[in-house]
């Protein structure tokens, strides 16, 4: 048996225009459903600190549920479950004249990935506003700006120096997550690799070319997320800055900073 170098050659570059599509998949997926986390991780901290006790009270039901429930569980209740509590399936192969790449199983795992994204970025969130001297807010209602003004002026800018390093690591395990969305059929690059290996019965070969690639995607988003953090002074001071190789062997979920571990 032993490791087939030819095998290996052939799944990266005889499969070239699949892998791009693969990749653009990965990357697409990540990067929506990074986003739609993002939005819904404001709403739920903001709802979270509400006086309204029952935005309040929805704001912790679903941190709870999709902090307390696996993300492969979220993605096929909603890809397979869904459509039988509605009676009809809102995720079917392809919309219309839309690319093939925007089809059902695409749009579940994504919005899947982003809702159970949004319970965590909620905390990390939560974090960064409660590390804002409370006296800034006093002071800003004593000048007469709105509750609203305060927080979008004053709160989260000064907050985005807490929030940026976990969102960073956030968006660098999403890229890793994407993987689960295989389980619905969406073509990324696990299940490019278990097509492969399903027709040629060799899976190490496949396997280990994909671990190349989110090992590119990983690094090339540890770099990227270092400039961002360089720019925007993130961190507490000098000495806290996490080098390159420390951003890539950790995550938020596991940091003190981050709201809790996944």
């Amino acid at each position: 048996m032993g490791f087939q170098m030819k095998e290996f050659l052939d799944f990266t570059f005889t499969w070239r225009e699949v892998l791009i599509a693969a990749l653009t998949t990965t990357i697409l997926m990540a990067v929506l459903a990074q986003l739609l986390g993002v939005v819904l991780g404001l709403l739920a901290a903001l709802g979270g600190r509400s006086r309204n006790m029952v935005i309040k009270g929805v704001s912790g039901l679903y941190v709870w549920f999709f902090r307390g429930t696996p993300v492969l569980v979220q993605i096929v209740l909603l890809y397979y479950g869904l459509p039988s509590l509605l009676g009809f399936d809102p995720f079917p192969k392809q919309y219309g004249n839309l690319p093939e790449l925007i089809g059902g199983a695409f749009l579940a795992a994504t919005l899947a990935l982003g809702i159970n994204e949004g319970a965590y970025m909620s905390e990390i969130i939560r974090a960064g506003i409660l590390s804002v001297d409370s006296g800034q807010a006093e002071a800003a209602k004593s000048l007469g700006m709105t509750p609203g003004k305060t927080m979008s002026r004053i709160i989260l800018p000064q907050a985005l120096r807490v929030i940026v390093p976990p969102l960073g690591n956030e968006f660098n395990n999403m890229l890793k997550t994407t993987s689960l969305a295989s389980v619905v059929g969406v073509t990324e690059l696990l299940l490019l690799a278990e097509n492969r290996f399903g027709g040629t019965f060799r899976p190490f070969e496949p396997l280990i070319g994909i671990c190349v690639y989110y090992l590119l995607l990983t690094t090339l988003w540890g770099l990227v997320q270092g400039r961002l953090e360089k720019k925007l002074g993130a961190g507490l001071n000098r000495n806290e800055e996490a080098g390159f190789w420390a951003r890539l062997l950790t995550t938020s979920r596991g940091a003190p900073h981050s709201g809790g571990v996944r």
